[in-house]
């Protein structure tokens, strides 16, 4: 009785669907709806995850919304608009994650051929840790876009007298965010990208690659397992291993300048990477 359900499910899309070719044909709308969001991490997904069970968590709409995105935003209602929880459980690492993050963006700014310090874009900004830390120390000027109106509320507060060279504030999910285009020296994206599915990443780093101004990088910094990739129904987030990353970066047409993993944190912590793009 499976296909009864896909037949529902599917009964606003596909009009001419009758419970007939739905019997036969559920699996192959499945795998294609999964598929084509999730193309590079689909295989290893399916190896995981029921194939009905992994629809019903990424592809189903609800409210005008796959679920994968739904659920997301869910999650992050109920989560506070504090420094220790843009860490989760592990706020006590917040100051070596961003050590290693200004000593990464060294190399690319400041200097012949370099990027410029002029403006930064912090993607995914939460209350805007690392535009405080990691940003605001080097560049004149700053944006930050965060789908949580709450987060960015609370960033005026946290940001204190720096938060004056905060230009913008844009309340938007990435899949739908647009950067200005070149107008930013670095676009800095770091621990959201697996709130992406594989093609809106593949789209937001094409659109952010526009947004870049001459010499401009994009530096992905995000939790990337040792092999395949693992989704967290949760807070509906896909930790990507580090080929399938690079394998959509490749598809963007950009090249990778350099990846760095970071160091310091507790074995039992998913490695992070930190990539910068250009």
């Amino acid at each position: 009785m499976d296909y009864l359900g896909a037949h529902l499910a599917f009964k606003s899309r596909w009009r001419k669907t009758d419970e007939e070719l739905c019997r036969h044909s559920m699996s192959f709308v499945l795998h294609k709806a999964i598929r084509s969001d999730f193309f590079e991490s689909y295989l290893y997904l399916l190896e995981r995850l029921p194939l009905v069970k992994l629809y019903a968590l990424t592809s189903e709409v609800i409210e005008g919304e796959i679920q994968f995105y739904f659920r997301a935003r869910n999650f992050y209602r109920d989560v506070p608009a504090t420094e220790g929880a843009m860490m989760g459980d592990f706020s006590d690492l917040s100051n070596i994650d961003i050590e290693s993050s200004r000593k990464f963006l060294r190399k690319f700014v400041g200097g012949p051929g370099k990027a410029a310090t002029n403006f930064a874009l912090d993607c995914g900004s939460g209350i805007g840790r690392v535009s405080k830390h990691v940003l605001l120390p080097v560049f004149d000027n700053i944006e930050l876009v965060d789908m949580m109106e709450p987060f960015l509320e609370q960033a005026q507060n946290y940001l204190e007298q720096e938060g004056e060279r905060v230009e913008t504030l844009y309340c938007y999910s990435l899949q739908e965010f647009t950067p200005a285009v070149g107008k930013y020296d670095v676009i800095w994206i770091q621990w959201v990208s697996g709130h992406l599915t594989d093609k809106d990443l593949l789209e937001f780093l094409l659109r952010c690659r526009n947004g870049l101004k001459e010499n401009g990088v994009i530096i992905l910094k995000d939790n990337v397992v040792k092999q395949g990739c693992s989704l967290d129904p949760v807070d509906s987030c896909v930790i990507r291993g580090i080929h399938i990353l690079r394998n959509i970066i490749e598809r963007s047409g950009m090249t990778i300048l350099a990846e760095e993993r970071q160091t310091g944190f507790p074995e039992l912590c998913v490695p992070i990477w930190m990539i910068a793009i250009q």
